[in-house]
Formats: C-alpha cells, sequence, structure tokens
C-alpha cells in the first residue's frame, strides 16, 4: 500500500511557497479568527513549538522539553543543539561544558578498549550534570562500519539481515547489539541503514544495505529498529533521502542525485516511509544534491527536502539529524557556521560533527540575535532532543546493558541464516580438494584462519615478495663520474632487474600452479583459464560469485567470528545454507536454497 500511495502524494509536488520563508511560519501559533467572541486558550509550551506524540516521547515529556528550552540562554541553547567529535580517549569534559554541547559521538580513535570508553561515557554524565541525559552516541552498524571492537560481540553487515530474511532473527541481533552499546553507556546508536542498494555501481552503501529491494530493506529496518529500542538505545535510520542509488561518496563530494520523485517515492523512500508510520524515533538527513526536488543544494541544507518531504510529506515529527557536517558533501559549500544555521532552517534538529563547534555555536546565535533564524525554531529542535532522551532512558535493568561479547550467539545465528548457496549442493559436505574465498582481503584472511583450524585446505593468491615486486630505481651518473664507469653501473642494474623479474615469473608460475590443484575452468583456450578451488566463498558482497568457476559458490556477507564459524559448519555438511541473495548477482542464475 505505501509503494501505491507515496507517488501519488510526491506527484503533488512542493510548490515555492511551500518551503520558503520563515522556517518557523508553519509552526501552530494562537488563533487569530477575528470572529470567534470567546477568548482563544492559549497554547502549551509543546504546542507554541508544534511538538506532537507518535514517534516516541509522550505529550507530557515534549511539554517538560518545551518548558526547559524555554528557560535556556540563547549561548546554552545553541550548544545543545550540536552533537560532536573528539581527540583522544579522554572524556572531553571541558568541551562539552564548554559549549554546552548536547553530546558527543566516538569513533575508533577514541576507543583503546570497551572499558575505556565505559568510563569516558560515565565520566561525561557523571562531570556534566544536567535534568537530561546526554546524546552519547556511536556509529556502530555492523560489519564494516564499527567503532567499537575488542571484547565486544561483532555483528554482521545489514545485509545478512536481508539474506537471512527473518525479521525475528533481526530484532534480535540489533537489541543483542544495543545492549552491549547500552552497557558500554551510549544511548543512541547511528543504525541502521535504510538505503536500497543498486549494487557493485554503489560505492558507499554496498553490504551496509539490507537489498536492493524496498520492502526487504523496510522490513528489517522496521525489526532493526524495533530490537534497538528493546534495549532502551535510540536508533538513528540514515541516510535520507536514501545513499544507496548515486554512484558517487558524500565523504569526498556531492552525490548527484537524478531520479525523478516517481522514481524516488517507488524505491528510495519507500523504507523510510515505512519507518515513519511505524514511529521510528531519529532519522539521519545525507548530503545529496536531489536534483529533481532543489537542485545543488545538500538535502540536509534544503528546507525543501527535510521539512517539504521528510516532515510534512512524509509526516515525520521526530528528531531529524544531519549527517557529519565535515563531510565534503557540505564543507566545500559551507563553513562550520553557515551549514550550522542552514541545518537549522532546514528543519534539522541535531547537527552532527561540525567541523568547529564552537564556530557553528557562534553563528547559531549571531543568525537568532539577527533575525536569520527565528529562536522558535532552535527551542523546537533542543526540545526534541531532550525529550527523546528522557525517553529513552529505559528501565534500571536496561540501563545496565549487557556485558561485552554477550551477544556472540545472536550474532552467529544471523550469519548461519544468512549464509547463501547460488550454485550447488544445498547441504552435505561441500569442500573437495580446495576452498577460494573471495573478496576484501581481511575478510579472506579471516576466513582462511578459520578454514585453516577446521582443516579445509584454503587456495588464495598470496601476493609477491616485496623484494621481486620493488623494482630497482634506475641508477643516474654522479657528477665527475666517467662514462664507462657509469655504464658498468647501469649494466650491473640491468642484470639485477632482468634476474628479479625472472625470479617473480617463477614466483608466480609456481602460485598458479599451486592454485590449479583446484579446479580447473577453461573458457577460450588454456592462455584465459582460470583455477578456483571446488568452492568459491564471498566474504562480503556477494557480486563476484558471478565471475567465478567454481561448481559451488556461497555468499556469507561478512568476515566476523559467528560468520567463519557458521560458514565452516556449512563447509563440513554441519548445516546447509538457508539464506537467499538480498540482490541480484549478474552470472548467478540461482538465488539461493
Amino acid at each position: 500500500m505505501l509503494r501505491r500511495v507515496l507517488p501519488l502524494v510526491l506527484a503533488l509536488g512542493l510548490t515555492a511557497s511551500a518551503c520558503s520563508g520563515d522556517p518557523a511560519a508553519d509552526e501552530p501559533g494562537t488563533p487569530t479568527d477575528e470572529s470567534t467572541a470567546a477568548a482563544p486558550t492559549p497554547p502549551t509550551p509543546a504546542e507554541r513549538l508544534g511538538l506532537v506524540e507518535g514517534w516516541g516521547p509522550t505529550q507530557v515529556e515534549l511539554e517538560r522539553a518545551a518548558r526547559l528550552v524555554g528557560r535556556m540562554s540563547l549561548p546554552d541553547l545553541a550548544g545543545q543543539v550540536i552533537v560532536a567529535e573528539w581527540r583522544g580517549t579522554a572524556a572531553p569534559v571541558q568541551m562539552v561544558r564548554q559549549l554546552h554541547l548536547g553530546g558527543v559521538i566516538a569513533f575508533s580513535d577514541n576507543v583503546a578498549s570497551t572499558g575505556q570508553i565505559r568510563s569516558v561515557n560515565a565520566t561525561l554524565e557523571r562531570a556534566v550534570r544536567r535534568p537530561w541525559p546526554l546524546f552519547l552516541s556511536v556509529d556502530q552498524e555492523g560489519g564494516i562500519v564499527e567503532r567499537v571492537k575488542g571484547d565486544a560481540t561483532r555483528f554482521p553487515t545489514f545485509m545478512s539481515a536481508g539474506a537471512a530474511g527473518d525479521p525475528r532473527v533481526t530484532t534480535a541481533a540489533h537489541r543483542a547489539s544495543a545492549a552491549e552499546l547500552r552497557g558500554l553507556g551510549f544511548d543512541v546508536v547511528f543504525a541502521p541503514d535504510a538505503d536500497v542498494t543498486t549494487g557493485p555501481g554503489d560505492p558507499t552503501i554496498g553490504s551496509r544495505s539490507a537489498g536492493s529491494d524496498p520492502d526487504v530493506v523496510g522490513t528489517h529496518v522496521a525489526a532493526a529498529v524495533e530490537g534497538i529500542e528493546q534495549a532502551a538505545v535510540v536508533p538513528v535510520l540514515k541516510h535520507f533521502p536514501g545513499h544507496g542509488s548515486v554512484p558517487q561518496d558524500s565523504h569526498l563530494t556531492l552525490p548527484v542525485q537524478t531520479r525523478t520523485r516517481k522514481q524516488l517515492a517507488a524505491v528510495d523512500l519507500a523504507p523510510f516511509v515505512a519507518a515513519v508510520e511505524a514511529g521510528v524515533p531519529a532519522v539521519m538527513v545525507g548530503h545529496i544534491d536531489v536534483r529533481s526536488i532543489d537542485p545543488r543544494v545538500p538535502s540536509s541544507m534544503s528546507r525543501e527536502v527535510v521539512t517539504g518531504v521528510l516532515r510534512e510529506q512524509l509526516g515525520f515529527e521526530g528528531l531529524a539529524v544531519t549527517d557529519s557536517l565535515s563531510m565534503a558533501g557540505v564543507q566545500r559549500e559551507y563553513d562550520a557556521a553557515r551549514s550550522a544555521v542552514e541545518g537549522l532552517r532546514a528543519g534539522n534538529d541535531v547537527l552532527l560533527m561540525p567541523p568547529s563547534p564552537a564556530a557553528a555555536r557562534a553563528g547559531i546565535v549571531r543568525a537568532v540575535r539577527t533575525g536569520r533564524l527565528p529562536r522558535r525554531r532552535l527551542e523546537q529542535a533542543a526540545a526534541r532532543m531532550i525529550a527523546l532522551l528522557q525517553h529513552s532512558e529505559g528501565t534500571p535493568a536496561q540501563q545496565r546493558g549487557r556485558p561485552p561479547g554477550s551477544g556472540r550467539a545472536a550474532s552467529r545465528a544471523l550469519s548461519a541464516a544468512a549464509i547463501t548457496s547460488v550454485a550447488g549442493a544445498c547441504r552435505g559436505r561441500l569442500v573437495g580438494p580446495a576452498v577460494t574465498p573471495v573478496g576484501d582481503p581481511v575478510a579472506v584472511a579471516n576466513f582462511a584462519g578459520a578454514a585453516g583450524a577446521a582443516g579445509i585446505e584454503v587456495l588464495t593468491r598470496r601476493a609477491a615478495p616485496a623484494s621481486l615486486v620493488t623494482a630497482e630505481p634506475a641508477p643516474k651518473r654522479a657528477k665527475k663520474e666517467k662514462p664507462k664507469a657509469f655504464e658498468r653501473r647501469r649494466k650491473a642494474w640491468r642484470a639485477r632487474e632482468k634476474r628479479r623479474v625472472a625470479a617473480l615469473a617463477r614466483w608466480t608460475a609456481a602460485e598458479e600452479r599451486r592454485l590449479a590443484r583446484g579446479t580447473r575452468i577453461g573458457f577460450s583456450g588454456f592462455q584465459d583459464a582460470t583455477y578456483d578451488g571446488e568452492v568459491a566463498v564471498a566474504t562480503n558482497t556477494p557480486y563476484v560469485l558471478g565471475t567465478v568457476g567454481a561448481p559451488v559458490r556461497l555468499a556469507t556477507y561478512g568476515d566476523t567470528p559467528g560468520a567463519m564459524s557458521a560458514l565452516v559448519d556449512v563447509l563440513l555438511g554441519r548445516a546447509g545454507a538457508p539464506g537467499r541473495l538480498p540482490v541480484e548477482v549478474a552470472g548467478v542464475e540461482r538465488r539461493g536454497c
């Protein structure tokens, strides 16, 4: 139904007047009907800010937050909507206090161990005393995006959820992951991804997406959100209005989205529509130039996108968070102050990682004092953040969370349900003479270790020694060096290079002979033949499985210990491969067993 309704909604279009002028113009105020005889009832603080229920906080919590922000000074209010990154592994207490920041986001460089990051979060909560929690967040999706490692459970990519096809397993895995994060003191996680990937042409999202079918993505997004909220952690859905169909990375440039509104409605926006209807509390807005809506303006800075589409058309009343304002997709054209002000004017509530939190805060204060940004818009943003943080505090048991490593069973269960056989047998011992892992080098190395420990021969193409690969620079004639002497040096250099090249050829030939012990697959003669083991395993995205010739081909969607353990069980015949490909793979006929 959603897929049928949304194109009709978007087809109505956005008029120039709908999203222009005063950013707070569409917020409810006092009634103005002069014909009404009775005096109108004054709006409550939450009503004055246009805050309504349906995305998490109750009306009581919204009213409380609205009263709190109404008493805050302008500089403190400006700092409250900023969530900053920091350097080092010590708690950034001074920065948060001085700028009255709403919170911080942790990255790998801030995490030395689970004990250390737990101490950082506890120190911040203890040293920065407010009547509401801090926004202590982390970018922890699982798979290739994980900031907390060490003894914390590693969870597979979100594409595993799409391959497994069981929302209950998705919910359990995300509940387990969030419970560990809660035990470390985090109350916000930037996950899951609602992006619909387009396949190999998607350079940014890839296996971070549950798949290429909007309905599949929407189903598992809802299941993931449910699991995260069960652990009393705030999920932030990303990257609105969809990053999986643009061929550029917003970390490096401003991607251009050329799809029509009808195409966006049918694919990219569909999972967000489902999530909003299900009451998702927070949505991250990416930096994308959506040509059919607001050309050449980053979506995070666009009132037409954030207020016009996300809020007015999709009906989202919750917390809107910008993607990192330090990314090239916005920073090339907007400095810290301008991106902060324009982000708020667009309809965002939280400004994530401005390149200078101090400059962003000062820019907001200046914009309010000069009338460019209504204070009411700033209060509305801060009230949404505070209300959601208070609402999501959870019970004492939820606040304690779960210890690191407690989610390993849930992680392995998701990986086991996701393993997909696209060629060859579906069950029974699959390993013959050898297995060839293909994909990310780190994932391949992790698989090789797990398979080797289980007695499975692994065929991987090893890199040649550096001494054979690295050419010796050609000699240059020294000052006053006689020509004959220089020529002798050149001759010796040529002889050494000739020996190096010959040695590299011998090494390569030996490597080919080793690989050739697998199954020989010829295409157009010996020169074009490739060699694989009898089983090929894709360890991240499955697209490579269409280019290999092994008679048995498996996809695992990750390299976590749980995924590798589950894969070994499939190879040895202890378990089947129940997953289905959540994306199209060229050259592969079967989508699963």
